[in-house]
């Protein structure tokens, strides 16, 4: 009998996980609405919430490098996205942010190797095409992938036209007519 009151009173004591990721979640979706008003630094802390509780949830991680992005916190939204990618390897849409946060923090190669991996894989993801071309643009430790810079940025606009955003196209087609200046390439 006493031990079935301890095991009973072990129950009652201990959360079930189920009420652990209801918490997790709980905390995910506040950061979820602080990130919806602007109020980054109170969607980082509560992602980190939910992380401290669930570190197995892709969702919060993502967000919270997005959180960090917009806080211009390249450094903590790249490990955010590290963190993301690691539970979740052929998550192209993490492999695009970091590849993005990367070119910010003109980190050429490692944006080159994301946005490589996106771009084979979702062959018309337009802002994958331009990110990629921005970086090989950018990178200078080795040879100048001039064909691939000028291959990725032409197929950004392309896309980017028949997905009907004219701004972008717009300015990937200037970083475009920058890359043929460069490499001595003439205009269309």
């Amino acid at each position: 009998m006493r031990f079935l009151t301890a095991l009973l009173f072990v129950i009652l004591l201990v959360p079930a996980p189920t009420l652990w990721a209801d918490e997790a979640l709980d905390w995910y979706l506040k950061g979820n609405e602080f990130s919806q008003r602007g109020e980054f630094e109170q969607a980082v802390e509560a992602y980190h919430q939910a992380i401290q509780i669930n570190p197995d949830a892709t969702g919060p991680y993502y967000n919270l490098g997005l959180a960090y992005k917009n806080l211009k916190q390249y450094e903590h939204a790249a490990a955010a996205f590290e963190g993301a990618l690691r539970l979740e390897p052929d998550n192209m849409n993490v492999r695009l942010r970091l590849g993005n946060i990367y070119n910010l923090m003109k980190r050429w190669q490692d944006a080159i190797g994301h946005l490589n991996h996106v771009v084979h894989r979702l062959e018309d993801n337009a802002e994958a095409h331009g990110n990629l071309g921005w970086a090989y643009l950018n990178y200078a430790e080795g040879p100048p992938f001039k064909m691939l810079v000028i291959m990725n940025l032409d197929r950004a606009v392309e896309l980017f036209e028949a997905q009907k955003m004219p701004e972008a196209a717009q300015a990937t087609r200037e970083t475009l007519k920058q890359a043929r200046k460069k490499f001595g390439y003439n205009e269309k």
